[in-house]
């Protein structure tokens, strides 16, 4: 645990901008305040968090959490997001008879039998307030997802689910931006949800220690309609086997972020589908983790 003045609360860690410096900073909720921390990187923080966990200490005053420039937790990913495809029942259904799921070639196997992972470009990060650029000329079928994202603190490979958790420094909240016609048209996922802005992500990083990943609610808003709610003890593959799957021969970087898929609700859903146009909000809450906002502009 870090400990900061006896207040063990301080565990959700921020990326804020302040005068164009960008720094690491410790939220109180009850304050809505951040306070700064030495480290100017999170992934820095990340990897020698077992280390110097005890020893974290503000360097600066508390500010207003409204006078900074949030950015996502991670701003600059060392490396792809690593995404989990179907992995709600109902979503895999609604997925399948929206005519967009090139990976089910029959009834049978719309509910996947072992985790369907692909990756999302690190550069598409930005953080919760940052604009969804719609991309005019290239897509006009611009879906959200509202995600639990897993954050690895410890690196490995071969992880067994019985020793998943102690991998996770801690957890955070996706929109999976997806631009459906290209997702259908490449047969594959990749390139539909890598476009510049199409992965939201934060507000905050919540340590593990402060999070049940097993019972968490999740809820997404789409211009205060509430479209999708559902709760992680759904997912079809948990957080451990997923680690697991992943890992298996492939070494997990301190730092590497993992999507652990969507619930039902997303745009293509619904008949006839419900894309974002600009001047849509996108609202995403995950119990303990925020609430992620972003506006197509």
């Amino acid at each position: 645990m870090v400990h900061i003045e006896n207040e063990s609360h301080f565990m959700k860690f921020v990326s804020v901008k302040i005068g164009g410096c960008r720094s690491v900073g410790l939220i109180c909720d009850e304050q809505r305040q951040v306070r700064l921390l030495d480290s100017r990187d999170m992934l820095e923080l990340i990897g020698a968090y077992e280390q110097i966990g005890e020893q974290l200490r503000p360097n600066g005053p508390s500010l207003d959490l409204r006078s900074v420039q949030l950015e996502a937790p991670i701003p600059f990913p060392r490396r792809d997001l690593l995404c989990v495809g179907k992995n709600y029942r109902e979503h895999a259904r609604e997925f399948a008879r929206s005519g967009f799921d090139s990976t089910a070639a029959s009834a049978t196997d719309i509910i996947p039998e072992a985790p369907i992972i692909f990756t999302k470009a690190a550069g598409a990060v930005i953080g919760s307030g940052q604009p969804i650029r719609y991309p005019h000329g290239v897509s006009e079928t611009l879906d959200y997802e509202a995600e639990l994202a897993v954050v690895i603190g410890k690196p490995g490979r071969d992880i067994s689910r019985e020793h998943a958790y102690e991998h996770v420094f801690g957890y955070t909240i996706v929109n999976d931006v997806t631009a459906r016609d290209l997702q259908s048209r490449h047969k594959q996922w990749f390139i539909g949800k890598s476009l510049d802005t199409f992965c939201p992500m934060g507000p905050w990083l919540v340590t593990a220690e402060e999070v049940d990943p097993v019972n968490l609610e999740l809820r997404c808003w789409v211009n205060g309609e509430l479209r999708q709610s559902a709760n992680t003890r759904d997912l079809i593959f948990d957080i451990p086997t997923l680690i697991e799957t992943i890992s298996a021969g492939s070494t997990l970087r301190s730092g590497d972020i993992i999507a652990t898929g969507t619930p039902m609700g997303v745009g293509i859903g619904f008949d006839p589908p419900r894309y974002l146009r600009p001047g849509d909000e996108v609202a995403i809450e995950i119990s303990g983790l925020g609430r992620l906002v972003n506006t197509v502009a």
